[in-house]
């Protein structure tokens, strides 16, 4: 549990809590009408426009407000006890399930959007608590259904700098609750973004174009979970702009995290023939290849676009891609993987030349340049290497075509050279 057990039995006073935030109060203060609130919540009720009191919709006559001292008195010694009783560490904020079916209740009511971001965003706390708290989320009914209509309603005209905020806050709780789940959970959830597809889409897709790298990456895991078959693949494929954003976002200047959790969703929609077909065509494969040329790449990225290069190579139009122009660097790139990165990236780089060289061999550059980037020896450790009995046959086979471009002095170095390679 990510709650202590001492957090878990604190009795918070319901008038320490500010009725629009339920938080406890940090610095309440007072209207005309009598009902006190924290600063912060109704200073941005106020500043929303409205001109009447949250808890009895009175409206003001004035919107001055007064600091209540004795409150915040009571709330400071309230506090200070509680921080000793729990060995010094102060109480910050406690969620019961009940308190967070009021939450929900009031983001399902309210129109305000400033009130309904004050209950989403304890709703994120009390989802990042727990595996129990996110269960209890995704099973609550309506509650992903709801989600899905505050994500739906953001768009790129919007100007509601508070319903924007929503949006985010909601996919960042579908990104939280939604990890690990079963294919029948995705599914469940596409089905629902599939009554608005459209604009849940393009809020995602807008969430990847400006919002921050967390939330870059949050949407991206979001697009992948939901896409669980075919027709969700490509129907994600095809908005407009979204494939050409992740493409983009496979850059040797992007985040390690943001470029592993882009590529590790174009792999999962790369299933769909369309959908390489389209891949190609944006060009992922000259930003694969610029990544393989990159030596400071982590080893997840590296793995994960060289998997996405060997499904992109089971298309003609991919291996002519790979093998054509700018004198064969994307095979170098694959070559140059070969035994420096991880047995997964090795097996990965192995499958794609055995494509290249001896299954299709339509481009005789690709052997070429194997041969010339040292290709061949490594090949040959390959075959003595840790690296699965397929992986080790299609060494065998690549060698057998190779050996007609390489020397037979080449070959017979094998023994010292390869005292120079060491995998991994």
């Amino acid at each position: 549990m990510g709650r202590d057990e001492t957090e878990t039995c604190i009795s918070v006073p319901s008038f320490f809590r500010c009725p629009i935030s339920l938080d406890v109060m940090k610095s309440p203060v007072s209207l005309c009408t009598g009902v006190t609130y924290d600063r912060a919540s109704i200073q941005r009720w106020l500043d929303g426009g409205n001109n009447t009191c949250p808890a009895t919709m009175q409206i003001l006559r004035t919107k001055d407000f007064v600091p209540n001292l004795t409150l915040q008195r009571l709330i400071k010694t309230w506090s200070d006890s509680v921080g000793r009783h729990a060995g010094g560490s102060p109480p910050r904020g406690i969620f019961t399930v009940e308190e967070v079916n009021e939450s929900l209740k009031r983001l399902s009511l309210e129109k305000d959007d400033n009130i309904r971001l004050e209950n989403l965003s304890r709703i994120v706390r009390f989802a990042k608590d727990s595996d129990e708290n996110r269960e209890f989320l995704w099973r609550e009914k309506n509650f992903v259904t709801m989600l899905v209509d505050i994500i739906a309603a953001v768009d790129g005209g919007t100007r509601a700098t508070a319903k924007i905020k929503l949006g985010l806050l909601a996919i960042m709780i579908l990104d939280t609750i939604i990890k690990g789940r079963s294919e029948r959970d995705r599914e469940r959830l596409w089905n629902l973004m599939l009554t608005d597809v459209g604009r849940c889409l393009t809020a995602l897709l807008l969430a990847i174009q400006r919002g921050n790298l967390e939330t870059k990456i949050e949407s991206v895991r979001v697009l992948e979970m939901i896409s669980f078959d075919a027709k969700s693949k490509e129907i994600i494929s095809e908005r407009e702009g979204m494939v050409s954003e992740l493409i983009k976002s496979i850059s040797s200047e992007t985040d390690a995290s943001l470029m592993e959790a882009s590529l590790s969703f174009l792999i999962t929609i790369s299933t769909s023939k369309r959908v390489r077909s389209k891949l190609i065509a944006e060009k992922a494969i000259t930003k694969i290849k610029d990544v393989l040329l990159t030596e400071t790449t982590t080893v997840s990225v590296t793995e994960k676009a060289l998997k996405l290069l060997e499904t992109l190579s089971s298309k003609r139009e991919g291996r002519s891609e790979i093998c054509g122009g700018d004198g064969g660097r994307c095979v170098e790139g694959v070559v140059r993987k070969l035994l420096k990165v991880s047995t997964t990236a090795t097996e990965h780089a192995v499958t794609i030349l055995w494509c290249l060289c001896y299954v299709f061999r339509e481009d005789k550059k690709a052997e070429e340049t194997v041969v010339r980037c040292n290709g061949v020896t490594k090949l040959l450790v390959v075959i003595q290497s840790s690296c699965s009995l397929m992986v080790r046959q299609m060494a065998k086979d690549l060698i057998k075509v190779l050996k007609v471009n390489t020397s037979a002095s080449a070959l017979s170095a094998y023994e010292t050279n390869t005292t120079h390679i060491t995998p991994f």
